[in-house]
């Protein structure tokens, strides 16, 4: 097979979740015998938001709210024809998103 770079970004709102799913992609191309660099922690991307709490007489109090993304990179550098069977038969966890580009 001839060498080709694979790149996985996951994606999720739980730092735990995310934590967990890189443990078992990195466990299981380890197994395969590829070559990986990562992982990688990406910056946590924090969107806030603030909403007014009451239109009338409170306008001037708010509520805070924020939503934190936490990404995370792993690069496979020399890939068998093992390691694409391996991705696709994992099970990750509900709640992460997996971007894989080859």
């Amino acid at each position: 097979m001839a060498k080709q770079k694979i790149r996985i970004k996951l994606k999720s709102f739980d730092h735990k979740l995310v934590d967990q799913a890189t443990r078992q992609v990195v466990e299981s191309i380890e197994r395969t015998g590829a070559v990986i660099s990562g992982p990688v922690p990406l910056p946590t991307r924090i969107q806030k938001f603030s909403v007014i709490r009451s239109p009338f007489i409170d306008k001037d109090s708010q509520e805070q709210f924020e939503i934190r993304t936490h990404k995370r990179l792993i690069d496979i550098t020399e890939t068998t024809s093992k390691t694409i069977d391996a991705l696709t038969g994992l099970n990750l966890p509900s709640g992460v998103e997996v971007d894989i580009k080859l």
